[in-house]
């Protein structure tokens, strides 16, 4: 991967498709530096969504994509007919990046669904960059959307809490819980938006403040552990989150810590939202229990910024992801439209209609 630091970067341009490369810009680095990271190979792709360069289920799913592609590029340029056996090992090696964000086993379904259709003697790029292109605009549409649905959702002005970095950082662009709050901000909503830090990666710190400044919407960073007391103080209407993979029940997979925040909005009154693309529904997933939890190293609890904050010796649980049952979400915004009180034949009828 090259270090680009030259292009001017901004939310709704975390990932660039320029002069036959893919760029992604490194969340990892955010706010301190606005750095991309210039990727030619499907690895590459593989590396920046297991190491969170890129990060969000959307735009996994999207940089997946592209991913494809670049690899379609390279198999058919060492074996152009021989494509296809090369390229499905590509495939596998992005599938096994990471394992929660269903957007990333659908995007790599389309894409492979594309390939079987393609004739073995013929260049696959062209029509994959296309393909990748098309999920990416469709992403950005989608968000737009969903904004204006779940901003409709909220009655006047008022506080509202989010966590992790659900916005144009994690999608291909405008966000999806973070998009919901700019609408609703145009619309003159909100008051203040609430940012959980979200441990132990920062998102919420690092990420969606940094997006919320940018479109001059006004933040205040909350440590994860606060968000319960602001909710007593009675001024927050929402807390509006993004999700990982939703069951088939509704259940939603998100940012650890989302599943203790339902739970305090519903002892204080307040309304819980939780914004996704349909690509985020995982019919084949019958509950939130059959949902995989990807776990990370214990030393992202255990240390920070290299130092160590525990005793030697002492271990840490860091599982990524926790699961908010759907008796929880009030109501579920999607680009086809809002289902309250989510359930099972809800969301069925949603992805069937």
């Amino acid at each position: 991967m090259e270090v680009i630091e030259t292009l001017a970067a901004t939310p709704d341009t975390a990932i660039l498709w320029r002069d036959g490369r893919l760029y992604l810009l490194d969340q990892r680095l955010l706010p301190r530096r606005e750095v991309y990271l210039a990727l030619d190979r499907a690895a590459e792709v593989a590396e920046a969504i297991r190491d969170m360069v890129v990060r969000g289920a959307p735009a996994i799913g999207i940089s997946a994509a592209y991913g494809v592609a670049l690899g379609a590029r390279t198999c058919f340029a060492v074996r152009p007919l021989g494509w296809r056996a090369t390229l499905a090992q590509n495939l596998d090696t992005l599938a096994r990046a990471r394992p929660t964000a269903v957007n990333l086993a659908w995007a790599l379904t389309r894409m492979g669904g594309l390939i079987a259709r393609l004739a073995e003697g013929s260049n696959p790029f062209p029509a994959l960059l296309a393909e990748a292109q098309a999920i990416h605009r469709e992403d950005a549409a989608a968000n737009h959307r969903m904004g204006e649905l779940g901003a409709a959702l909220i009655a006047g002005r008022t506080e509202v809490i989010t966590h992790c970095n659900a916005g144009a950082l994690a999608t291909g662009g405008y966000g999806t819980a973070l998009g919901v709050i700019r609408a609703a901000h145009a619309a003159g909503k909100i008051a203040q938006v609430l940012a959980d830090e979200t441990r132990p990666w920062l998102q919420g710190a690092r990420l969606t403040a940094w997006e919320l400044q940018r479109d001059g919407i006004p933040v205040t960073l909350l440590a994860d552990a606060a968000a319960a007391a602001r909710m007593g103080r009675g001024e927050v209407g929402w807390v509006i989150v993004g999700a990982d993979r939703i069951a088939a029940n509704g259940d939603v997979a998100n940012k650890i810590g989302t599943y203790q925040l339902a739970v305090a909005a519903r002892y204080h009154g307040v309304r819980f939202m939780v914004a996704a693309p349909t690509s985020t529904i995982d019919l084949g997933v019958a509950s939130g229990r059959d949902i995989p939890i990807e776990e990370r190293s214990p030393q992202e609890i255990l240390s920070c910024g290299g130092q160590p904050l525990a005793a030697p010796g002492v271990g840490a649980w860091n599982p990524v992801f926790d699961v908010t049952p759907a008796a929880l979400v009030d109501a579920l915004v999607t680009e086809r439209g809002v289902v309250s009180a989510p359930d099972a034949e809800k969301l069925a009828r949603l992805m069937t209609g």
